[in-house]
């Protein structure tokens, strides 16, 4: 990602890394479209190249030294969209396997993190990314193209059905379902101790 710190921020607002997180918003909204269409073969194949772009933008922003300001905003809000965004439409399809509770954990995560990155940072703070959060984030992708793949089984005309997803895939699911919600509270737990700590300096 094009996040990671405070060091070497570029002024430069246009460059590759932004662009390609700018392009991640836009292929959000056209997955959330596909999504409400129930069209998962499609949705996943797209989930899978703004992922793509994610890993792109932030090789470039480090290897060219083009970490922008605008970039260290963009780039966590865009990554927030996709991955909450996604887990809100699926958990309102049963055969997902995710629930709506587990939608809710992830978006709070994010808001907390978020605010208490935002109140950090102003006070001079850095409040980076932590191995653990990176971690989450690479379980949440792996999650949300597994349901994908697994609604993908699915026909259009058999709404409400179990489909015919193979058993394997929906155990497999199901562990990865509740991997990430296991994760997504560790990391939340962690950077809420860690914002502690700095706060007692």
């Amino acid at each position: 990602m094009s996040v990671p710190t405070h060091r070497s921020v570029s002024s430069t607002v246009v460059n590759v890394p932004n662009q390609l997180t700018a392009a991640r918003l836009v292929l959000a909204v056209v997955l959330f479209v596909l999504l409400e269409c129930q069209y998962y073969v499609a949705g996943l194949v797209l989930f899978a190249v703004a992922a793509a772009t994610d890993w792109v933008d932030g090789y470039w922003a480090r290897k060219y030294g083009q970490v922008t300001v605008l970039g260290r905003i963009l780039d966590p809000f865009a990554d927030k969209i996709i991955v909450c965004g996604s887990f809100i439409f699926l958990a309102a399809d049963p055969d997902s396997l995710l629930r709506a509770w587990m939608a809710v954990v992830v978006v709070g995560r994010e808001l907390l993190v978020t605010a208490l990155r935002s109140f950090l940072e102003e006070r001079g703070t850095d409040f980076s990314a932590t191995t653990s959060g990176k971690w989450k984030m690479v379980v949440q992708c792996v999650t949300i193209a597994m349901c994908l793949f697994r609604l993908s089984y699915r026909p259009i005309d058999a709404m409400g059905a179990d489909g015919f997803a193979p058993v394997w895939l929906t155990h497999s699911v199901t562990v990865l379902v509740w991997a990430s919600v296991v994760i997504t509270v560790y990391s939340g737990i962690g950077y809420v101790l860690a914002a502690i700590r700095l706060l007692r300096k």
